[in-house]
């Protein structure tokens, strides 16, 4: 009988599914968890064998611009209703533009000295320059409302569908860099099975990089003229994708770039170096065993790219959306491409690596451990570029009795803020110390999940 995509939903699995959340443990719907500034926290610690099957998240990081007319230890049982949107009058709040690469995902499997995983939260789930819009694909997808779309630091709904098996452990955590605290909502779906993992397993990774800007030699001169047609027979100053050791398959990629010439971004072939591509003097050979036709031929696409969103290739962000950003996708899950010892991915950013524009990226791979030296650029260095905003208007001056009302005002005011940033450190500080508390308790339940199951499979 022919195989079929959803086959293994016809034949029984030994598997025991459960799952970690942020839900209110003491019963209430304040269902998310709060990690205060440069803090983190561990969303799950799970002994195997098994796989993370699904994760979701949608979170929220907002700056208070002025105080409230509602205290912050007042609200602390209830759904963030107005944490989320603004009620004119009541709050005054602004969602940080930028926290999507101020908070990391790390993930780590076997007790691992090296975490598989350290990416950007939002690259992670293909939201690029911190801007989300809705998209779908085979492995993740984000699910936006239209006023929260295209927007920087808008909220959305994140979900990841690659497997993630492991033997020993899976430990997933959310590491915040930034200046504020992060409230996050989250699921982690997985199963447990019996018995260990084949030794052949292949695990789960992924890493970002960026480079701002790329060192183009001619980023004054327009796309697609004669003068940046220049032969490249190397392939040496591409911006690299991923460029690991081990064995395994590279399953894809998303790429953010901001493009500054006001032209097209594309022309750069795309080109894969793999095992014996790599030569015993350290130099590689030419060409490459998989060498590209273009940027937009690599993602799929054709004659630039197209605002749509496949199972295996799409744009997320398309330039007609923002002009000047653009984020896209390619998944090699239907072909994924091997490699026994090393691999490296790469594209030139415009023919001949002539363009200055700024790209970041998120590889994704599968391969055996131990996992590779995982690095990440420092905050400062992962910051979206963002236009310049408008300056803030200056106050008017007045005289005689309504300036001495107003200077009364402004001190009944900032003392009403004061009060209000003393009671919402506080209730974070309390937030973060019950998030802390449920964490531990997650890792427990999910220890009794472990040993219950261990106990009726040995039975």
């Amino acid at each position: 009988m022919p195989s079929h995509a959803l086959e293994h939903l016809t034949r029984p699995t030994r598997a025991r599914t459960a799952r970690v959340s942020s839900w209110d443990q003491r019963g209430r719907n304040q269902d998310y968890w709060t990690t205060p500034a440069h803090s983190s926290r561990v969303l799950a610690d799970l002994e195997g064998p098994g796989r993370i099957t699904h994760i979701w998240m949608t979170q929220f990081c907002r700056r208070t611009l002025g105080p409230g007319l509602i205290d912050p230890l007042e609200a602390d049982t209830v759904a963030p209703v107005m944490e989320i949107h603004n009620a004119l009058g009541v709050n005054w709040e602004e969602p940080d533009a930028d926290y999507y690469r101020k908070v990391l995902i790390r993930i780590t499997w076997d007790d691992e000295d090296e975490p598989a995983v350290l990416v950007p939260l939002g690259d992670f789930f293909g939201i690029g320059h911190c801007m989300p819009n809705s998209y779908q694909s085979a492995l993740f997808t984000v699910s936006a409302k239209p006023e929260e779309s295209l927007i920087f630091g808008g909220s959305a709904a994140l979900n990841c569908w690659a497997p993630m098996p492991f033997n020993k452990r899976a430990r997933i955590e959310l590491v915040n860099e930034n200046d504020l605290p992060i409230q996050q909502y989250f699921y982690i779906d997985y199963e447990l099975f019996p018995d260990q993992l084949p030794k052949d397993t292949l695990y789960f990774h992924a890493r970002w990089s960026r480079s701002n800007p790329c060192g183009g030699w001619a980023p004054d001169i327009q796309t697609n003229s004669p003068e940046v047609n220049i032969v490249d027979l190397t392939g040496e100053d591409n911006y690299v994708i991923l460029d690991t050791e081990g064995k395994g398959h590279y399953v894809g990629c998303n790429l953010s770039v901001h493009h500054r010439q006001g032209s097209w971004w594309g022309e750069g072939n795309d080109m894969i170096w793999i095992d014996d591509d790599f030569l015993p003097n350290g130099s590689t050979s030419w060409p490459p065993s998989l060498h590209g036709t273009g940027t937009e031929d690599y993602f799929n696409h054709a004659w630039g790219m197209q605002k749509n969103a496949y199972l295996y290739h799409g744009a997320i962000l398309h330039e007609a959306d923002v002009p000047g950003y653009s984020v896209n996708y390619r998944f090699h899950v239907a072909d994924p491409i091997r490699f026994e010892d090393r691999i490296r991915v790469s594209i030139e950013h415009g023919h001949g690596n002539h363009l200055a524009d700024d790209w970041a990226s998120t590889a994704y791979w599968y391969q055996t451990l131990p996992s590779p030296r995982a690095t990440i650029p420092p905050l400062e260095q992962r910051l979206p570029v963002r236009p310049a905003g408008l300056p803030k208007p200056v106050p008017a001056t007045r005289s005689g009795a309504m300036a001495e009302e107003i200077a009364v005002m402004r001190e009944r005011y900032e003392a009403r803020f004061e009060r209000h940033m003393r009671h919402l450190e506080e209730r974070t500080r309390q937030r973060g110390e019950r998030s802390l508390q449920e964490s531990e308790a997650n890792i427990k339940q999910a220890a009794a999940v472990r040993r219950r199951y261990d106990e009726r499979a040995d039975g």
